[in-house]
């Protein structure tokens, strides 16, 4: 049974001004996105970054809270070995996805100098 959707775009370009400011990423991104990020070159890191970003508001809208309901850093958005991106919850957002027995799913693009993402909350 689907419990929410979400879906958000955002500027790659106004994620990579952002990434120049020290605590962004520290705040933004969990440390294993951080060093996933960080192992990219350029244009790909920026693009990543977006597409983690993008990510962490579609699971908001999805779950039906807003920016205030997780910390941001609590909801990674990582990538299995084939490329294809999966979340992983820490702390308040990971209760939250327990006590309301909910999967996520996601799907990210690039395009246009724009990042997509898109999330689905099943409840199982």
């Amino acid at each position: 049974m689907i419990y929410g959707i979400g879906i958000d775009s955002i500027g790659i370009d106004r994620v990579a001004r952002s990434l120049q400011r020290p605590h962004f990423g520290e705040r933004v991104f969990s440390a294993a996105e951080r060093e996933m990020i960080g192992a990219l070159p350029g244009k790909r890191a920026h693009e990543t970054a977006a597409g983690c970003f993008a990510a962490k508001e579609a699971l908001l809208k999805a779950a039906g809270l807003g920016l205030g309901g997780f910390a941001l850093d609590d909801i990674a958005a990582l990538r299995r070995e084939t490329g294809a991106p999966y979340y992983h919850f820490a702390g308040k957002a990971a209760r939250f996805m327990a006590e309301n027995g909910l999967t996520a799913h996601l799907s990210i693009t690039h395009d246009g100098g724009v990042a997509t993402a898109f999330a689905l909350l099943e409840k199982t």
